[in-house]
């Protein structure tokens, strides 16, 4: 599903124009070579572009089309046509031994001459004769090499240049390129188990970058490196038929997904990538801005929400979507020089952006004040369940994904996200922030089918959940000490009791309710009018709760109970009450 899912994705951007056809690549090329008719070095010219990064402009390598490359494994020799570092195109590097580099020159000059022994275009001969001339012992004495060595040994990308011409462009040369590939194909044919046809069988998978962990040459997707994962003899990929079409279409669908900056993003130990079939950028777009909120995008995102409901397409700025567009989310995660799948999900996008407007209702709560953000992304979510003081701030291995799948697919949120976001609050001593509290509020809508519904976006007087209005009195009896001293104390119950008075109410609050007996004696010398305030709500809160206080809160209950107290938090700061 996934490899014809990229396949067609394949397909349709090559109709737009936008990968390479069979047997090309687009590679990362930093500077080019200028040759000249007789196979002289003139120059080495700069292919960087400009490219702005966050309020930066740098000068990055050009995305070039170029034959495809070779796949090297780990101290071997591989050759590539027209484009590589200045080891294998020039002879020139000042890291390995020198024997090598020269035996690196060596197989590029020979693959060179074997691919354009027999052509005659002035481009192609302007190559030939430069493998032919070119002497690496003695190329430091090259006035252009000694002005740019230190460009040449920055160990990226190559490539020619003829009088302005760029070699890889010349048709002359493309066709030279594409009969050597049909020429060096193997014989092995079988059935492919992406298109279903009988075709050439691929032996080994392009490699995919652009994976944060993962080894820099890149990593595959399909491998088979050892005797103990092969079977009925068939060596490598052939234990996993793919044609060498269906297996060019998806290493380059990929590669083109993970090059793309704006449409893809890291979440915990994975790399998310995701498309619409169609290969219209203005999916992406739209999905992007639905995980990735900000100040600036909240109206979008309203605006998105709005036209869902309304209409029955789907509206970001200019864009016109369809909602029954499929559209595609993959989830990758670095193995050494393999990758995980961590899921893949597929649904029509419409559908997706409804579940991603569900959770996000779930998550409404009321805020801070001088709070400016409306919508609360899945990675600030995940920051709430980690010690943001820590040197590891990576969140429980796989449960970013999972709760990504969860959002998607409007189903459970994993265990670990409810879990892990009520230890960081027992951790700091009951700190639950409004992301903290949304977080729980979430999860028991959706895990636990309580708390649904406007009533608790904000403090519910009418609710008589015992957890909850224990959390409400707490906050009442913490306000009592925290005026009772005049705002000045450091240190209140909160930082002694929260968690005792989460896990087991019946043994903590009869002390706490000894403790505000003698706060209430200072608030009656000083503050008369805030103590009749305090007691009145203190009474209102007694009267709900049963004779008997539960000995302990379940984990559901423990939401409940931090609910209630941050309810209680907002509703003083409300009414204008400093804290």
């Amino acid at each position: 599903m996934i490899l014809q899912a990229l396949v067609k994705y394949y397909e349709n951007l090559a109709e737009q124009g936008k990968v390479s056809r069979p047997g090309w690549c687009h590679e990362k090329v930093s500077y080019e070579i200028n040759l000249s008719k007789t196979g002289e070095v003139l120059g080495i010219t700069s292919r960087k572009v400009e490219d702005i990064r966050g309020k930066k402009t740098i000068w990055v390598p050009a995305y070039v089309e170029v034959p495809e490359r070779v796949h090297r494994s780990g101290y071997e020799i591989a050759a590539n046509f027209l484009c590589d570092n200045a080891k294998y195109l020039m002879g020139i590097d000042q890291d390995d031994k020198p024997q090598r580099v020269l035996e690196c020159f060596k197989k590029t000059r020979e693959k060179h001459l074997d691919i354009l022994q027999s052509t005659q275009g002035k481009v192609a001969q302007a190559v030939l004769n430069y493998f032919n001339n070119w002497d690496p012992t003695i190329s430091v004495e090259n006035p252009v090499i000694r002005e740019n060595f230190d460009k040449l040994i920055e160990k990226s990308n190559l490539i020619f240049c003829v009088e302005g011409q760029e070699v890889q462009e010349d048709p002359e040369i493309q066709s030279c390129w594409d009969n050597y590939r049909k020429q060096s194909a193997e014989d092995i044919k079988g059935i492919c188990l992406v298109t279903g046809e009988k075709t050439e069988i691929s032996r080994t998978h392009k490699m995919i970058k652009g994976i944060p962990g993962a080894q820099s040459s890149g990593a595959s997707l399909i491998s088979f490196n050892a005797l103990a994962f092969e079977s009925y003899e068939r060596k490598q990929s052939y234990n996993a038929p793919v044609g060498k079409y269906a297996e060019f279409a998806y290493t380059t669908a990929l590669n083109y997904l993970l090059s793309q900056r704006d449409y893809t993003f890291s979440l915990g130990d994975s790399m998310i990538v995701y498309w619409a079939e169609s290969g219209r950028e203005q999916y992406q777009r739209c999905f992007s801005n639905m995980f990735r909120p900000t100040k600036d995008n909240q109206k979008k995102l309203k605006d998105i929400f709005d036209s869902l409901k309304e209409d029955t397409k789907i509206y970001l700025e200019d864009a016109e979507m369809d909602p029954k567009q499929n559209f595609y989310i993959l989830a990758l995660a670095p193995n050494a020089a393999r990758l995980s799948v961590r899921f893949f999900y597929v649904n029509s996008f419409g559908k997706i952006i409804q579940n991603i407007a569900d959770h996000y209702e779930r998550l409404e709560i009321v805020k801070p004040a001088r709070e400016e953000q409306d919508y609360l992304g899945i990675r600030d979510m995940l920051n709430e369940t980690v010690n943001q003081k820590s040197k590891d701030k990576t969140p429980v291995p796989n449960m970013a994904a999972l709760v990504l799948q969860a959002i998607l697919s409007g189903g459970r949120y994993p265990a670990s996200l409810y879990a892990n976001t009520l230890i960081r609050i027992r951790a700091e001593c009951g700190n639950v922030n409004w992301k903290r509290a949304a977080i729980i509020k979430a999860v028991l809508i959706k895990n636990y089918n309580c708390m649904e519904g406007e009533a608790f976006m904000e403090s519910n007087d009418d609710c008589k959940d015992v957890p909850y209005i224990l959390g409400k009195l707490f906050c009442v009896l913490e306000e009592v000490q925290w005026e009772a001293s005049n705002r000045k104390i450091k240190t209140t119950i909160r930082d002694s009791y929260f968690n005792s008075a989460c896990a087991t109410p019946a043994m903590i609050f009869p002390v706490l309710l000894k403790l505000k007996n003698s706060h209430m004696k200072k608030l009656e010398r000083d503050k008369i009018g805030l103590k009749v305030d305090l007691e009145k709500k203190i009474a209102c809160l007694m009267e709900k709760l049963p004779p008997k206080l539960p000995e302990r809160l379940t984990l559901q209950e423990q939401g409940e109970f931090n609910i209630g107290y941050y309810h209680q938090q907002q509703e003083k700061y409300k009414k204008g009450e400093d804290k």
